[in-house]
Parts: C-alpha cells; sequence; structure tokens
C-alpha cells in the first residue's frame, strides 16, 4: 500500500488524487498539511483525510508516509518538491514542473541523488487518446506530417485568482499553455524552436494570451494558442496536418468528459471516440505502478526540463522575462531562476 500525502488544500486536489484514489488499489491518501491548520482540518473532515500535519515540514517528516502530491503554486513546486525528496519521499507533482527550467533540472538532481520517483502530472498524457493520436499518425492516413498545433483557452474571471500572480510563477503560458506545449512536443516527438511568440498581458509581465510559432529541424512547423483572457474564450484541441490530409481532436486533455477524433483525407472522413477511465485515474494508476517496479511513466523528470525549457523560449520570444519562483533549498542554489 503507497501512503500518500497532500501538500496544501487545492481545489485541484480532489479530482485529481482524492477521488481516483478511491478507484486503484493499492494508495490511500492519508495525511494532509496547509499554511492554514484550520484549513487543513476541515479540508481532512470533508474528504475523509486521517491524519492533519501542522506544517509543510512536519508532513514531510511523517515516517508513514510513502510518497507526496505537490498542488502548491508554481512559484513552490521545485522548493517543496525538493524537501520531499529530500526526505525520501517520492513525488507527483502538478504541471507546470517548475517555475523555469534550471528550476525543473534542480528538481531531477534531486530525484536522482535521493534515488526517489518524481513525475509531473499531464495527466492526459495517460489517456488512451494520447496513445491513439500518434497511431494514426504513424498508420500513414494522413501522411507526412507537416504542421501541429494545439489550443486551449478557458475563461478565468477572477482577478484575484493565484494564476494572475508574478510572483507566484503565474500567466496564461504556465496553465492553459504548458498543456499546449506537451501535446505538441508529443505528437512530433522531438522539441520545437520558438520562431516567435506574441503576448497580451494582464499586468506586467503575466500574459493572458500567447501564441507561438514553432520550427522543428526536420522541416515541420508548429503552433501553440493559449489563454486565460481573450479570444477564443472558450477552446480546446489538436490538429496535425499531413501530406494527404488532416487530424483534429477536440479535448485531448480531459477526453472523459467529451472528446471527438476527427481524420479527413481528400477521400475519406472518419470520426472516433476512445474509450477509457478517467484520465486522473489512469494516471495515479501509473504512479503507483511505477512506484511499485512497473514502467516509469513518459511525464519523468526529464520530460519535465524539456517542457519547461519550451516556456521559457517562448517567454523570452515575447520579450518577457521566464517565471522565477521561491529560494531553492540549500545546496540547489546554482538553479536558482
Amino acid at each position: 500500500m503507497i501512503r500518500m500525502g497532500v501538500l496544501g488544500a487545492a481545489r485541484i486536489t480532489a479530482p485529481a488524487l482524492l477521488d481516483p484514489a478511491r478507484k486503484v488499489d493499492g494508495v490511500a491518501i492519508t495525511a494532509i498539511a496547509a499554511r492554514d491548520p484550520k484549513r487543513a482540518g476541515a479540508y481532512a473532515k470533508t474528504h475523509k483525510i486521517a491524519t492533519v500535519h501542522t506544517s509543510y515540514d512536519a508532513l514531510l517528516a511523517d515516517p508513514d508516509i510513502d510518497a507526496i502530491y505537490n498542488p502548491l503554486p508554481n512559484s513552490h513546486h521545485a522548493y517543496w518538491t525538493i524537501k520531499a525528496l529530500e526526505a525520501g519521499k517520492h513525488v507527483l507533482c502538478e504541471k507546470p514542473l517548475a517555475s523555469n527550467a534550471l528550476e525543473a533540472r534542480a528538481m531531477q538532481d534531486a530525484a536522482e541523488r535521493s534515488g526517489k520517483i518524481l513525475a509531473e502530472a499531464f495527466h492526459w498524457r495517460n489517456h488512451p487518446l494520447a496513445a491513439r493520436m500518434l497511431e494514426i499518425i504513424d498508420s500513414g492516413k494522413i501522411g507526412d506530417v507537416t504542421h501541429i498545433e494545439a489550443q486551449f483557452c478557458v475563461p478565468l474571471l477572477e482577478p484575484a485568482n493565484i494564476r494572475w500572480r508574478e510572483d507566484l510563477a503565474g500567466g496564461a503560458t504556465m496553465d492553459t499553455g504548458c498543456y499546449t506545449i506537451n501535446i505538441v512536443r508529443h505528437l512530433a516527438r522531438a522539441e520545437p524552436i520558438v520562431r516567435s511568440a506574441t503576448a497580451r498581458l494582464m499586468s506586467n509581465n503575466v500574459d493572458r494570451h500567447m501564441r507561438a510559432e514553432f520550427d522543428f529541424d526536420d522541416g515541420r512547423t508548429g503552433r501553440i494558442i493559449c489563454s486565460m483572457a481573450g479570444w477564443p474564450l472558450l477552446k480546446c484541441l489538436a490538429h496535425v496536418e499531413g501530406t494527404k490530409g488532416a487530424l483534429t481532436v477536440t479535448n485531448p486533455i480531459a477526453p472523459q468528459l467529451y472528446h471527438k477524433i476527427t481524420i479527413e483525407t481528400d477521400t475519406d472522413k472518419i470520426v472516433e471516440k476512445v474509450p477509457g477511465t478517467t484520465s486522473y485515474k489512469e494516471q495515479l494508476k501509473n504512479f503507483v505502478g511505477w512506484l511499485n517496479g512497473g514502467p516509469a511513466m513518459i511525464t519523468d523528470p526529464a520530460d519535465g526540463v524539456k517542457n519547461m525549457a519550451v516556456i521559457d523560449d517562448i517567454y523570452r520570444a515575447a520579450g518577457m522575462t521566464p517565471r522565477r519562483g521561491a529560494e531553492l533549498p540549500p545546496g540547489y542554489e546554482a538553479y536558482q531562476g
């Protein structure tokens, strides 16, 4: 039995961890800590979590905890993940993995030093739809791929939300954008070169909308469009153009809610769906399996470093500075972004 503790009382924890844990064998959510102990206690009572610790450090020191889920603000992913790894805990860290690529490398280094497992919670990559998209590309149905793009736009109508705060490493590219970058990288099986990027700002150095154009070494092109306030107001898709046709996937990020695969060629149009359980359940099952000696998840620290590097390059291309997180633990000062 893998016993997991939770850092913070974030809203994402219930759908991403607590609900799936009730359906996945071999894992139990047994402890929680939050900055406000009263909030942690109320959260624990609501979700039937047995142990409430008075601080994050106390949770990490708990010998009865095997792994940690880190859904803290982006700026605190690196600090507390490194602390957890140093404390001998495995970590499932929410996306984006860090505030920038340097921090992500520090987290990778910490995982290697500790011998513990670190996975980034890009849950969509655990759903069978992610593999099906690659199968369609590999089948040759749409010919040789020439262009790959992804769009993820949702309205965030809360001006005080932490995702709008620069000091917490917020911004559209860090939130919805990290998904679009992950999708393009997954479908390309290669790392994009950022040709250009254009941002629309919510406040100084905090983007509400981002469009970036990519090139690949083999001549393919790519694009991402992400937004938390702008146009399109609501959109989630992946699109691949080939020499014989095109593949479009509606809602590749949460396919359990709804999705549609459309394959169009000059002579044919095919629409299909992929059966499967929730992406969060598959993610937790794969994480527990990895901890028990099973296959490593594709969202390992090395993949997280690559995704963060593209995010950093997009910000620079848009004339902005990459995000900066909290001070890192002693011994990791060289990785301070």
